[in-house]
């Protein structure tokens, strides 16, 4: 049964086999031209509903301070959580070898029009089209923050911080990852036991 709105209390839907996270993510995978994110949000979240809003937030942020690229991060994390490594393995071929016959295949052929203007500037036609791709799932990502136990006001700091620091001041993420990001993890590691402590609180109350 697919959760709906309507009904956020419904079990969520699961890949019913590793063939089943295989096609899904190579189906993903070659949807993405260069912005693969926004059409792995969408599929997840929106499509096959495997992840609340909520969720695909908390992964994708684990799947970011991780090293290797990103959405492969991801994909292995739903495929392992599934069906243990196998999964995994199966999001990661799902991701990989498909697109990767046809990345070669492409860039054989694009190798004798590389220098040319017309291929020069369909790249930079792209390369404006990824730009939007990521900023407007960066945008659709927000609504989850509404729940996020740090606050909306922390979040929404958070992140200008982070914007202000790698597109504005260009610091290095190796710098901004783990000063900000530690600073997020005490913030919400406080206000998670403040919430903690409340509600053993409001039970020891509640004894006779």
């Amino acid at each position: 049964m697919h959760s709906t709105p309507s009904d956020p209390a419904a079990p969520l839907p699961q890949p019913r086999s590793k063939t089943d996270l295989f096609l899904s993510f190579t189906a993903m995978a070659l949807q993405g031209f260069g912005g693969v994110v926004a059409v792995v949000q969408r599929e997840l979240v929106e499509r096959k509903r495997w992840l609340t809003p909520e969720q695909f937030a908390e992964d994708w942020a684990v799947a970011q301070i991780m090293p290797g690229p990103n959405v492969v991060n991801l994909a292995m994390m739903i495929g392992g959580r599934a069906f243990g490594l196998g999964g995994a393995l199966a999001a990661l071929a799902g991701m990989l070898v498909v697109p990767m016959a046809i990345a070669i295949l492409v860039a054989v052929l694009f190798t004798g029009v590389a220098d040319s203007p017309q291929a020069q500037g369909a790249l930079r036609g792209m390369g404006a089209v990824v730009a939007g791709l990521i900023a407007a799932t960066g945008l659709k990502l927000l609504p989850a923050l509404r729940h996020n136990v740090m606050g909306w006001h922390v979040c929404a700091a958070l992140a200008a911080a982070t914007f202000v620091g790698v597109a504005l001041l260009r610091w290095p993420l190796p710098w901004v990852l783990p000063g900000l990001g530690l600073t997020g993890f005490a913030w919400a590691w406080r206000q998670l036991a403040r919430a903690g402590g409340k509600r053993a609180d409001a039970a020891s109350e509640r004894q006779p």
